[in-house]
């Protein structure tokens, strides 16, 4: 992740360091093809819109939608998953803009289908989770 992040609010190092775990944690899990990992970073009652403009709502539609799609059309893809922005909501609510880049399985970027997400992390009984988000496709520039 780069340290070039706009903070907005008075998020404290430890929110700071507590959201951004949430955010390595779902990067390591997709690249992991770990749909149990991937699914326990998001809330029990999560609302989650995919790439594919697919909404999954709560924990297990979504380990139930990544499981096939990473063994099947999503085995040969990995990301780094760089935070941009963290947008304090509530002290206990972070908005998250993260930019996502195509890698090759050792880290390295490489040409593809770039993603721009957003995260809404937030505190509750079991830690903080994502309760919600929307991952965008962006198509890389024409030459």
């Amino acid at each position: 992740m780069t340290n070039e992040i706009l903070v907005v609010g008075a998020i404290s190092p430890e929110t700071r360091a507590a959201v951004t775990e949430v955010v390595k944690r779902l990067e390591k899990a997709f690249n992991a093809k770990d749909p149990v990992a991937l699914s326990e970073c998001f809330a029990r009652e999560a609302s989650w819109t995919n790439a594919m403009g697919t909404r999954l709502d709560g924990r297990e539609a979504i380990a139930e939608f990544s499981a096939p799609a990473m063994k099947g059309f999503l085995r040969d893809s990995h990301a780094r998953y760089d935070i941009v922005k963290l947008l304090e909501i509530t002290p206990d609510v972070i908005a998250v803009n993260v930019s996502q880049t195509p890698t090759d399985r050792s880290g390295e970027p490489v040409e593809g289908t770039r993603g721009a997400t957003l995260h809404v992390i937030a505190r509750g009984a079991d830690g903080w989770r994502i309760a919600a988000g929307q991952n965008t496709a962006i198509d890389p520039p024409s030459a």
